[in-house]
């Protein structure tokens, strides 16, 4: 089965070699379009133009599905399965953006530039789906950068003196992360191919699963349910209830610690891992 990100086909990864042969075209074609759009050229100058523009164009996009991977491989390390469409989605953005703003002559290679527009689109999508604000995902991902470099436990004194913040501040910071992370707490990936493997309707769960989801999760069940296998929407449920995207994430995100926090918690994950 071809692999895709974001609806678009991955290829190969580029070497260094082959990836520069496609830095001159791509400048040439942008070139060609900047003078096709200024006008004013004969009929013999359009034509050879315009193949250029169509070469530069067709150069961009094998530079973008050689990089296609890279998306996966940072939505994936961060251990986000739910949602990974949305936020696969916008790291593709963030790729596309990368391409339109890189420069081949400055001699860095496509995959260190678009690097940081993946990461940082990713993160933004992930702040909206969590329902919190530019400054608490800042502390957040300072707070992550912290904990990957340490070689033991955190405690809210260390934190506090390393993010420049209050002690309870900390602590607020740190509980954020755990909440972010509770994300993890969601069914695996499921198959592209749909009509194999199609997600479960509520009716097919073992009633356990419902009693419990339901317990939890109160008058968000269905929200919960369809936003963790993905058959609808963020979005789409949002409007179906006539709230906002941000109010729906953050309602989503108390159900999610509901469950973590249930004595039902791991029996609950395995039977998600199954589906």
């Amino acid at each position: 089965m071809t692999s895709r990100v974001g609806g678009l086909e991955i290829s190969a990864p580029l070497g260094l070699a082959q990836e520069r042969e496609l830095y001159p075209v791509i400048t040439q074609g942008r070139e060609a379009a900047r003078r096709l759009a200024q006008g004013h050229v004969d009929a013999r100058t359009r034509l050879r133009l315009q193949r250029a523009r169509e070469a530069g164009q067709e150069a961009e996009s094998q530079l973008l599905r050689a990089t296609l991977g890279l998306v996966r491989t940072r939505v994936h390390e961060r251990g986000y399965r739910f949602g990974d469409e949305e936020l696969e989605a916008a790291g593709v953005e963030g790729l596309v953006n990368a391409l339109h703003r890189f420069d081949p002559a400055r001699g860095v290679r496509f995959a260190t530039y678009a690097n940081y527009w993946i990461v940082k689109m990713v993160n933004q999508a992930i702040q909206s789906q969590v329902g919190i604000s530019d400054a608490e995902m800042r502390l957040v991902l300072a707070f992550e950068k912290l904990q990957r470099a340490a070689t033991g436990p955190l405690g809210p004194g260390a934190v506090a003196r390393t993010l420049g913040v209050p002690v309870a501040r900390a602590r607020e910071v740190m509980g954020t992360a755990r909440d972010v992370a509770a994300r993890r707490f969601l069914p695996a990936r499921i198959a592209e191919d749909a009509d194999v493997h199609a997600p479960p309707e509520p009716s097919e769960a073992p009633p356990w699963v419902i009693e419990a989801l339901k317990r939890l999760c109160g008058e968000d069940f269905d929200a919960f349910w369809q936003s963790s296998f993905r058959t609808t929407s963020l979005d789409e449920l949002a409007r179906a209830r006539g709230m906002s995207r941000q109010g729906l994430a953050k309602r989503l995100e108390r159900c999610r610690r509901a469950v973590l926090s249930s004595p039902d918690a791991n029996r609950l994950q395995e039977w998600f891992d199954r589906q």
